[in-house]
């Protein structure tokens, strides 16, 4: 490994101590030590650094420029360090977040102020959606998502668990009546998400047994907040988070369905970060707050069961 600039610290004490021996014992090294790293530097240059007596050793003019050099470097190595350190502990700079769009949209936007008065030198840039993107090439610096982590690359955070469930509204169900077994189902429009297949398959507990079931709609789309809104616009019924509909579903806007049947799956909410040792500030900062405010804002509002 190319160490040049621990040669060039070397050679600066020993410049500014006038001996091998004191260099050697300010840097905790070997006399020998100390040499061999000042004759390594002169093969590897071709020139004489020091003229060399029994008395005194002095610099040749090349050892004078080189000198100059080196401590310019060695500076400017300090000033880049000091330059990253100063900035790392200070909470400033670009965040790039990346969240679901319903989840984003209810939780995390309306804390977003909150966030930029504790943190005013974070400049956020927020995108909101469920479409699956590569977080490393699209340079997400933070992200949350539902479901398992799958990529070994990133670390999560679990703000906690959320159950789906099945909702329609009630103008939907004045209309086409109340599904009492999920049979019933098959005479109903279910909403779907067009990244999966056309033809979804709902999970339930049937007479004690694990079951899937084909629901077929209309209509699909690609997120959940859509959904959503098609779902409250009464048409027709679909399977959301808890965490999405518990105040549709407190406010009466929304019912849930078949909760005898409910085949009690839950979908994990993560907050996804590098694996890098170090993060940044403005990372940890992000993280910490979020955990701080959205775990027991969701838990207490009946979204999501805490691990």
């Amino acid at each position: 490994m190319d160490n040049r600039s621990g040669e060039m610290l070397v050679f600066v004490k020993v410049v500014e101590t006038g001996s091998f021996s004191a260099t050697a014992q300010l840097l905790n090294l070997s006399p020998s030590a100390v040499s061999k790293v000042v004759t390594r530097i002169e093969e590897r240059l071709g020139v004489l650094l020091f003229q060399r007596s029994t008395r005194q050793m002095s610099l040749t003019a090349e050892g004078r420029e080189f000198h100059d050099s080196c401590v310019r470097i060695l500076d400017d190595i300090d000033e880049a360090e000091q330059g990253v350190s100063q900035r790392a502990t200070s909470i400033r700079g670009l965040l790039r977040v990346n969240v679901s769009l319903p989840f984003g949209t209810h939780y995390v936007v309306p804390l977003l102020s909150e966030f930029s008065k504790r943190y005013p030198e974070i400049t956020v840039d927020i995108s909101l959606t469920d479409t699956k993107i590569d977080l490393n090439r699209e340079r997400v610096d933070v992200a949350i998502r539902m479901g398992p982590l799958n990529d070994g690359s990133f670390r999560a955070r679990s703000l906690g668990r959320s159950r789906r469930v099945i909702v329609a509204a009630p103008s939907y169900l004045d209309r086409k009546g109340m599904p009492r077994l999920p049979g019933d189902l098959a005479q109903h429009s279910c909403l779907n998400f067009n990244f999966r297949r056309s033809l979804d398959e709902w999970p339930f507990i049937i007479e004690g047994h694990p079951m899937e079931l084909a629901v077929r709609g209309g209509i699909m789309t690609n997120n959940g907040e859509t959904m959503r809104q098609l779902t409250l616009d009464g048409l027709g019924v679909a399977r959301l988070g808890m965490f999405h509909v518990y105040e549709d579903i407190k406010a009466r806007r929304l019912v849930e369905l078949l909760a005898d049947y409910n085949a009690g799956d839950v979908e994990d909410i993560n907050i996804i970060f590098s694996s890098q040792r170090h993060l940044p500030l403005r990372i940890r900062a992000f993280i910490d707050f979020f955990v701080e405010k959205l775990s027991p804002m969701i838990l207490e509002s009946g979204g999501v069961e805490k691990w």
